[in-house]
């Protein structure tokens, strides 16, 4: 009961506080735009490892609409997994940087300024969290404290005009790599990967959080196990778009609907370019996707190594997708949210896997 007063009271200061946090502290850009996980180092791609950069899109063409720089993260990070926006700016946290996997980054996008600011730290690191965002709070659930293994049950939120983060109910089994969204005032959970570490097997669990009760309850599981995915909230149900079945070798091309009513799952038309690690979010109407990785990896050895660019969009109404001009640096486990009448893709890994982070940001617009 502490915790839930506890959980009940911070909802109120936000509610009832200040727009944004006392004052963040400004974090400058980076100067380097990649940097290797081993070491830390910064990092120039090498043509080989930009000869894995796809573009080509079997969708049929929409608006291009454009893409543009925006300022560079303050570090080079990737494996956030993935972002989230609320009251005009993007909070990305956790994820892979200076030469570690469980890093406790927690920094803030301020696109009136083009400028990103420190927030207050995860209370412990880890990778591939996923977030969620309404009103004056942020949620972050679970993640790897190892390199994309080794998942957790910690959950957390973060009290904007706070600046401070509060563990709440922890989850009921650990994962990494899920889905987070919010509907109709509750945060659904939604596949990912647990245990055992050396397994790391995708899951298709679908558990939904409820704040005011600081409790868990179980909902009809995700077809097709999965982590990875794109996932949005749109018009009362959820979209869980591609995604892999363990590994980015099983990329797939599954587009499921979940609708509450009742507690069940339908099939929608899938997405054209097979991809994991990729974003997803609402613009205009449409669910945007851009990113992503494929292929596999022998003894740490990429082949059919592909870092995706396309920005391919679905219309729910007519149940069918384009494509848009590709991203200017193609890039996974990006962080993607929608701020205005802009996308914003920022961090992410420059080649398959995690051995190369970027501090890369760009914005999409149709105009």
């Amino acid at each position: 009961m502490q915790r839930r007063r506890l959980v009940l009271a911070s909802a109120a200061a936000a509610l009832g506080g200040a727009a944004h946090a006392q004052s963040l502290a400004p974090a400058p850009s980076s100067s380097e735009p990649y940097a290797k996980l081993q070491g830390g180092v910064p990092h120039h791609m090498t043509p080989e490892q930009e000869s894995q950069r796809v573009i080509d899109s079997p969708a049929p063409a929409g608006t291009p609409g454009r893409w543009v720089p925006r300022a560079a993260l303050p570090i080079p990070r990737s494996e956030m997994a993935w972002a989230t926006a609320t009251q005009g700016r993007m909070h990305i946290v956790g994820g892979y940087g200076e030469g570690a996997v469980n890093r406790d980054y927690h920094h803030v996008y301020d696109p009136a300024a083009d400028r990103w600011l420190s927030g207050a730290p995860l209370p412990r690191g880890a990778n591939h969290v996923a977030v969620a965002a309404e009103g004056g709070r942020v949620w972050a659930f679970g993640g790897f404290t190892e390199q994309n293994r080794r998942s957790d049950d910690k959950a957390y939120v973060y009290e904007i005009a706070a600046d401070r983060w509060t563990a709440i109910a922890p989850l009921p089994r650990p994962r990494g790599a899920a889905a987070a969204v919010v509907l109709d005032g509750k945060l659904h959970l939604i596949g990912g990967a647990s245990e055992p570490a050396a397994e790391r097997a995708s899951v298709g669990w679908h558990e939904v959080y409820d704040p005011q009760a600081d409790r868990w309850t179980a909902r009809k599981p995700l077809p097709g196990a999965r982590d990875h995915v794109g996932c949005v909230a749109d018009d009362g149900r959820i979209h869980v778009i591609g995604g892999r079945f363990n590994t980015f070798e099983y990329n797939t091309d599954l587009h499921h609907v979940y609708l509450p009513a009742r507690d069940t799952w339908e099939l929608r038309a899938p997405l054209p370019t097979s991809r994991s690690g990729h974003g997803l979010v609402v613009y205009r109407g449409r669910y945007y996707a851009m990113g992503g990785e494929g292929g596999f990896l022998v003894g740490g050895v990429p082949h059919q190594a592909k870092v995706f660019g396309q920005m391919e969009s679905y219309d729910p109404r007519t149940d069918r997708w384009q494509r848009h001009a590709p991203m200017l640096t193609p890039r996974h486990a990006v962080g993607a949210t929608v701020i205005g009448d802009w996308i914003y893709v920022a961090g992410g890994g420059a080649v398959l896997g995690g051995s190369v982070q970027s501090a890369v940001h760009e914005a999409f617009t149709l105009g």
